[in-house]
């Protein structure tokens, strides 16, 4: 039982960790880092889009069916990338807060 109540003990400790700004230097350096690669990341993905429905019309004209499936599946891609990249903080943030909520 002693060692079971040990245990338990342990299970329960907070170690009462939470974020917050301000403990290390270069964290607006960081951001915006972050924020050039989310930016580069969306312009690749507004040229990869402009390929893939340039790809998709070219095979639909030639009947190229395999051209046309590959363009298709391209702008799929990329419509589900951008909505990645534009949704990623949010999807962070959402997460987040709901981990934060677990006790």
């Amino acid at each position: 039982m002693h060692l079971f109540e040990t245990v338990q003990q342990y299970l329960a400790y907070d170690p009462g960790i939470k974020p917050s700004g301000g403990g290390l230097p270069g964290l607006s350096v960081l951001k915006n880092v972050v924020n050039s690669i989310n930016l580069f990341g969306i312009v690749a993905v507004v040229g990869a889009l402009a390929v893939s429905l340039g790809v998709w019309a070219w095979g639909h004209h030639t009947g190229g069916h395999q051209a046309e499936a590959n363009g298709k599946k391209g702008a799929v891609v990329a419509a589900g990338a951008a909505l990645g990249l534009g949704a990623a903080n949010g999807i962070v943030a959402f997460f987040s807060t709901l981990g934060s909520q677990v006790h």
